[in-house]
């Protein structure tokens, strides 16, 4: 990591702080990136299934569901603005404040989607108004990851930062397992009652883990790291990163671009596709989802400790190389119509594809950037991957299946973006050894 100075005030925020214990970091950490993932995986599953009906009617099928996913992507075009926006603070002032003002946006954002008009009452202002939510939950997102890994991996002992890192981490799987929960739920309600009030609950509890997750973080200290770095403040970190680690903000970018493409086309696409084309039930796919990600908690903290003991190269290329292995049989898999082996095929692409991936993503990109800088690489490499390789990758992929009849073009872009993280991996090197408090250039 770099740790020479530039132009700027002077070092980390003076006077002594209370340490902060491992598990209030976690609780913290765990508890943004469940209400981000909560929210994200509501958003995407409701784009599949509900909002072409309510917010896009006036389109054929294929284009409403297009649309929808439009909508859907929306959100991925203002997470790289919040997470230079967020990181330019959280690298200058410190860690908590952003923290808290993250899942403020995120949550206060998903609870107003509950109460939206459909297009039935006020036309395309439905649509707009839906955007237009997406699109400033989205700069919350974008400074969510950043943050809520910081919090951990800033606290966390050198051996540990793969197990904290992926604790932090568990809050992805159990959004998805309680988003996916709460939609199946609701999905049991009459059809009318279900498309008339139903689908908005799961996004009015939204607000209620708001206040569940900003009580946690109100009385958090600064992170450790933060307060003990000597390096100096940086005046533009964004541009501090640019100048300095590109190198790493570029293979950051790539590494992460299988886990996001993965999950968005076995999810969004995935279910979509396999309903509309595939003839499954909804509910099938939704409780593969949720058995992945019950998996998915259990098996991330014995990712974060295989990183600590063998690495975190060893563990992130051996994901990519599962996904790429499932996303050839993904979909022949599904059309087997049997309910074991769709929920087999979902919970090993998920669980331990993409799960040995974003499980030690946070530690493992920590690693790569220096103190001052590290708020934003993170939260820059993070969504700007997700801006490329994540909101296009429905579109994409339902444009590519409709245009050829078939879905082998979706699974030779997906092989093609695996090979490009597993390059960007090989050429990152071992991180796990790094220190993550720089010392000041001599």
């Amino acid at each position: 990591m770099s740790s020479s100075t530039t132009d700027g005030t002077a070092g980390g925020p003076g006077g002594a702080a209370p340490a902060v214990s491992p598990r209030r970091a976690v609780a913290a950490a765990f508890s943004g990136a469940f209400l981000e993932w909560y929210d994200f995986y509501l958003f995407g599953t409701a784009s599949a299934l509900v909002f072409p009906q309510l917010f896009f009617p006036e389109s054929s099928p294929t284009a409403g569901t297009i649309a929808s996913f439009g909508a859907f992507a929306a959100g991925f075009v203002t997470r790289p603005i919040g997470a230079v926006l967020f990181g330019h603070f959280g690298d200058r002032i410190g860690r908590k404040p952003m923290l808290l003002l993250t899942i403020l946006v995120m949550g206060l954002g998903t609870a107003l989607m509950g109460v939206l008009p459909t297009f039935d009452s006020v036309g395309l202002w439905a649509a707009a108004l839906l955007i237009g939510l997406r699109l400033v939950q989205g700069l919350g997102i974008g400074g969510e990851f950043g943050g809520g890994s910081l919090v951990a991996l800033e606290n966390a002992p050198r051996h540990r930062r793969g197990v904290m890192g992926s604790i932090h981490q568990v809050g992805t799987p159990v959004g998805l397992l309680v988003s996916s929960g709460v939609f199946a739920l609701v999905q049991l309600l009459p059809e009318d009652a279900f498309l008339s009030w139903g689908w908005r609950i799961p996004f009015l509890l939204g607000g209620a883990f708001l206040v569940v997750a900003f009580t946690v973080r109100r009385h958090l200290p600064e992170t450790e790291a933060f307060r003990e770095d000597a390096t100096q403040v940086r005046r533009l970190p964004v541009l501090s990163l640019l100048r300095e680690q590109p190198k790493d903000l570029g293979l950051a970018v790539g590494a992460r671009m299988t886990d996001a493409v993965t999950f968005n086309i076995i999810n969004v696409f995935g279910i979509a596709y396999a309903t509309s084309e595939l003839g499954l039930p909804d509910q099938l796919m939704l409780t593969g989802f949720v058995i992945a990600a019950a998996v998915e908690v259990a098996l991330l903290p014995v990712v974060g400790h295989v990183s600590d003991r063998v690495g975190r190269r060893p563990v992130y290329l051996f994901g990519i190389v599962v996904c790429a292995v499932m996303g050839v049989v993904y979909f022949p898999l599904l059309a087997t119509g049997q309910t074991w082996v769709v929920w087999l095929t979902i919970v090993v692409t998920l669980a331990v594809g993409t799960g040995c991936m974003f499980g030690i993503q946070g530690v493992l990109f920590s690693e790569m950037f220096a103190t001052r800088m590290r708020y934003t690489g993170l939260g820059v490499a993070y969504q700007l991957s997700a801006l490329l390789g994540g909101a296009p990758t429905p579109i994409i992929a339902t444009a590519l299946a409709a245009a050829t009849g078939s879905v082998w073009p979706v699974v030779a872009y997906l092989l093609v973006v695996c090979a490009i993280s597993f390059a960007c991996v090989r050429a990152a090197g071992e991180t796990s050894r790094r220190e993550l408090v720089d010392e000041p250039a001599r």
